[in-house]
C-alpha cells in the first residue's frame, strides 16, 4: 500500500481522525461495488488548489460529477492562467484596512492568504464574453461550466497557461466529460460580469446561461440514469467538501424525484462531509448526516460521516488514501 494509507490506517485511530479514515475506507468501498460519486465544493477549494489532487480523482474515475459554487468553478481556471501572479500574505491574520486597501489598489484580491490578480479575470471575461454572444445570437442556453469548457476546448488560452494543466480540476472535468453543474453562479466573478454586460447592451439578454433550475433538472436527469438500481450497484455517493449552497442544491434530488415526481429511487448510496461548521441553533446550512434522514435523501443504512475539520487538509488526504498514494 501507499504511504499515506499506511501512516493514516496506523495513525488516525480515534475522533476525526478515525472518522476520516472510515469515510475514507467506505468511499473506496463505494467505488468498488460499481457506485458513483457526487463531489460538491464550497468556500475557496479551488484557490486553495484542491485542483492539483482532484484532478487525479477525475482522471482515474473517482468522481463522476461534480457541483460547485461559480467561485470554484472560475477560480479553478484563474489559477491556471495566473497563477505564477499570485501572492501568498503569510502573516494574514495581521494585515490592517490600510494593507487591504492598498491590494485592492494594485488589483489584487484577497482570498485568505492568497491575492489573486484582477487581470486575469478580465483575460478570461473577454472569452466568455464572445461565447455568451454567440449563444444568445444562436437561441441557446448552457451551464456555467459548459461556457468555460468551450473556452478550455478551443486551446485559445492554453499558452497562457502557468500551470500544468494536469493540476486543473476542471480541465480533467472537460476532459473526462463529467457534469459541473454552479447553482448560485451569480455569487461570483463571472456571474456579475454577464449581468454587467447585459446592463451595459454588450450581452442582449440573460439567456444564454441556465438558470439554476434548470441545472437541478439536469442534476435529477443524471441521478434518474447513474443510481444503478436497475443494475444492481449502490446508488450514487455523495461527498462535500464544506457546506452551503453546492452541497444543498445537489442532495435536494433525491427527496425532489421522490416527493416532487413520486417516482421510486433509492437513496444516495453514501455520504460524507468535511465542514468546520458546527450543528446548534438552526445555523447549520443543509442539515448534518442524521437530519438528512428526516428530509429523505439518506436511509437509516446509509453509509454516513461528518469530519469537522478543515477541508484544505482533510480532503488532500481522504484523496490520496483512495488513489493509494
Amino acid at each position: 500500500m501507499g504511504q499515506v494509507r499506511d501512516f493514516m490506517d496506523h495513525h488516525y485511530r480515534h475522533f476525526n481522525a478515525r472518522e476520516t479514515v472510515a469515510a475514507a475506507r467506505a468511499y473506496e468501498a463505494h467505488l468498488q461495488a460499481g457506485g458513483k460519486m457526487l463531489m460538491t465544493l464550497a468556500g475557496a477549494m479551488s484557490t486553495a488548489q484542491l485542483g492539483v489532487i482532484l484532478s487525479r480523482m477525475i482522471r482515474e474515475d473517482k468522481v463522476h460529477a461534480i457541483s460547485c459554487t461559480g467561485a470554484n468553478l472560475e477560480e479553478d481556471v484563474f489559477n491556471l492562467l495566473a497563477n505564477k501572479q499570485y501572492e501568498i500574505i503569510e502573516d494574514w491574520r495581521a494585515l490592517s484596512a490600510t494593507d487591504e486597501k492598498a491590494l485592492y489598489q494594485r488589483g489584487m484580491n484577497r482570498v485568505t492568504d492568497t491575492c489573486i490578480p484582477e487581470d486575469v479575470m478580465r483575460h478570461l471575461e473577454r472569452s466568455l464574453i464572445k461565447r455568451w454572444k454567440a449563444a444568445c445570437d444562436a437561441g441557446e442556453r448552457k451551464t456555467p461550466a459548459e461556457f468555460i469548457f468551450e473556452v478550455l476546448g478551443s486551446g485559445e488560452m492554453s499558452e497562457s497557461y502557468q500551470i500544468d494543466p494536469r493540476d486543473s480540476w476542471m480541465v480533467a472535468a472537460y476532459e473526462r466529460g463529467i457534469p459541473v453543474w454552479s447553482p448560485g453562479w451569480e455569487d461570483s466573478t463571472t456571474g456579475n460580469i454577464l449581468a454587467s454586460k447585459v446592463l451595459e447592451g454588450i450581452i442582449p439578454h440573460h439567456q444564454c446561461v441556465s438558470s439554476g433550475t434548470e441545472q437541478f433538472e439536469q442534476l435529477i436527469h443524471w441521478y434518474l440514469e447513474n443510481n444503478g438500481a436497475e443494475e444492481g450497484r449502490p446508488s450514487v455517493g455523495f461527498f462535500q467538501v464544506g457546506g452551503g449552497i453546492a452541497g444543498d442544491f445537489a442532495i435536494c434530488a433525491v427527496p425532489s424525484i421522490i416527493q416532487d415526481l413520486r417516482r421510486d429511487v433509492p437513496f444516495w448510496g453514501y455520504f460524507a462531509q468535511i465542514t468546520d461548521a458546527v450543528t446548534s441553533y438552526g445555523g447549520y446550512s443543509g442539515a448534518p448526516p442524521n437530519e438528512k434522514i428526516t428530509w429523505g435523501k439518506l436511509n437509516v443504512d446509509t453509509p454516513r460521516f461528518f469530519i469537522n475539520s478543515d477541508a484544505s487538509i482533510v480532503a488532500p488526504l481522504m484523496f490520496g488514501y483512495v488513489l493509494g498514494d
